[in-house]
């Protein structure tokens, strides 16, 4: 495992976010099922829901597991990044990914679809994250409006990538 950038490793996982950072917390409901769940996690996984948002995604593996090296470029901006952690099973699948040396921000954002018990699909994106470096500080308030849209167009993404005929 490389260095990232941050000591919190883990803790969108839990929940639990540390102060000192700025805190994102998105939900959207994509569907429900058993198949619109297996596409949906399928899609989060392998990096297709990024890759469909229009980002450039170069991993070291196909799929999410700790350790990959996993770079996300939108427009001018690549952000280096590692996966911390991964969940599969028949509640909830994604996976987050923390911050590397290079990377605009140091934090640490996670990416999950979870299956409640009236069968509904959400999906999810945790994060926690402050400026790297001066670019970052003084884009400020437009950062956040970004991360924040990008969590929402991730979610029409899988909404539509989850879509599956019965």
């Amino acid at each position: 495992m490389s260095e990232l950038t941050y000591p919190e490793i883990g803790r969108t996982r839990t929940g639990n976010l540390p102060d000192g950072y700025r805190h994102l917390r998105y939900r959207t409901l994509i569907g429900s099922g058993d198949a619109v769940y297996a596409a949906a996690g399928e899609a989060v996984v392998t990096f297709r829901m990024h890759r469909a948002t229009g980002a450039r995604v170069h991993a070291d593996a196909g799929r999410a597991a700790p350790g990959v090296g996993i770079t996300i470029g939108l427009g001018p901006v690549s952000a280096p990044c590692e996966i911390v952690w991964v969940t599969a099973d028949k509640i909830k699948t994604g996976f987050a990914y923390g911050t590397r040396a290079g990377h605009p921000a140091t934090g640490e954002e996670s990416f999950a679809v979870e299956r409640d018990d009236q069968g509904r699909v959400w999906f999810q994106v945790v994060a926690f994250s402050r400026p790297a470096g001066a670019l970052m500080r003084l884009a400020g308030p437009v950062a956040v409006l970004f991360q924040r849209l990008y969590a929402r167009q991730c979610g029409r993404v899988l909404r539509r990538l989850g879509n599956v005929a019965p």
